[in-house]
């Protein structure tokens, strides 16, 4: 028997040889190391906040990423609509293709496809929204051991990921003075030979800017000189103050091979729909021989986001009205410019929170 210190006694041998069979002394069942290495502080907070506000206080609620907290944005009728429809049909409670209906990631590619950066349904991977998507990317592209490069400030959950698979996260600086800009000198003294790719976030969460086109450019020939792919966090793809402009990534490369992250949570107000995707703009064929690959077999692990929101995508790309958008931002817009001072602190780096003047 095994000494008094160890969990571990020996029991009967088995049926199959002399070995015996190993018995624990008491019930202990670890959690995994993936398990023990995962934290999202953001959600940490949220999921186990129990508080009660001060009756005798107006409560300022900072709140989280979420549009639909307040109730005062609503998402379009037309895509309501065409989630009830795809319901009432009844043809997409199955299971759909883990990396999603090839009716709805076609619709995707052509909302999205540009003569510099092409697209079809074959470069389009469904994921549980946009983190999914950010987790697919992370996980195709880096082994435990190897690093990534992330934004400070930064989305915290690029590190959830990261960490949890033993990768580890270099932050490099954003330049308040310079609108949030990527300090590219720092970014590149931190790449050794076990860095896997490069995060970069436009438009910015938390930072509420938007990199101009020269800026892309800048960073991309970094990129290029380093031959580094980039994950190309958009979620917040075109939702930009008027006077301003969002240009993705892809469209300004013929060289840098990307993997661009987006969704519906936030233009169309429906986080918890949960559909995200990954748009994969291979360059030289560097995807070809196994990003490609490796990205469908793990969307294999968990069958795809809703069927049912799949179904719905190319009517909610088709029926969305252009008045639509303009609205929510224009409404994002008039609240911010009811606080100046603190969009005012934003823009020169003293303060985060709410969006600069050059996104919502």
């Amino acid at each position: 028997m095994a000494s008094s210190s160890s969990s571990y006694v020996n029991g009967n041998r088995n049926c199959h040889g002399d070995n015996p069979q190993v018995k624990r002394a008491k019930w202990v069942v670890p959690s995994s190391r993936m398990a023990k290495n995962t934290h999202n502080p953001i959600r940490q907070i949220v999921d186990n906040m129990k508080i009660e506000p001060n009756p005798e206080k107006k409560m300022i609620a900072l709140s989280i990423g979420d549009p639909t907290v307040f109730g005062n944005l609503e998402p379009p009728r037309e895509i309501e609509e065409a989630v009830i429809d795809c319901i009432h049909t009844r043809k997409y409670n199955g299971y759909a293709p883990s990396i999603g209906y090839e009716s709805a990631r076609a619709a995707i590619a052509k909302y999205y496809t540009c003569p510099e950066a092409p697209l079809e349904a074959k470069d389009v991977i469904f994921g549980s929204g946009c983190s999914g998507a950010l987790d697919l990317c992370i996980s195709v592209l880096a082994n435990p051991g190897q690093n990534i490069l992330v934004p400070r400030p930064g989305f915290s959950l690029y590190k959830t990921l990261a960490e949890s698979i033993g990768v580890e996260i270099r932050h490099y600086n954003l330049l308040p003075e310079r609108g949030w800009e990527i300090d590219l000198d720092h970014l590149q003294s931190l790449v050794n030979e076990d860095t896997a790719a490069i995060v970069v976030n436009n438009p910015s969460n938390p930072c509420g800017s938007v990199f101009t086109k020269e800026h892309i450019q800048d960073i991309l020939q970094v990129a290029e000189r380093l031959r580094m792919p980039i994950v190309a966090d958009e979620i917040y793809a075109d939702m930009v103050f008027s006077g301003h402009s969002f240009h993705f990534m892809a469209s300004l490369t013929t060289e840098v091979p990307i993997l661009s992250c987006g969704g519906i949570a936030k233009r169309y107000i429906v986080p918890g729909w949960r559909l995200g995707w990954v748009l994969i703009n291979d360059r030289h064929g560097a995807f070809e021989a196994e990003v490609r690959t490796g990205l469908q077999r793990l969307s294999q692990r968990i069958l795809g986001p809703n069927t049912l929101i799949q179904a719905a995508m190319p009517r909610i790309l088709e029926d969305t009205p252009q008045s639509f958008y303009e609205e929510i931002m224009a409404h994002v817009q008039r609240r911010s410019n009811k606080h100046p001072s603190l969009s005012a602190n934003c823009r020169s780096g003293r303060g985060l929170g709410a969006s600069s003047a050059g996104s919502g």
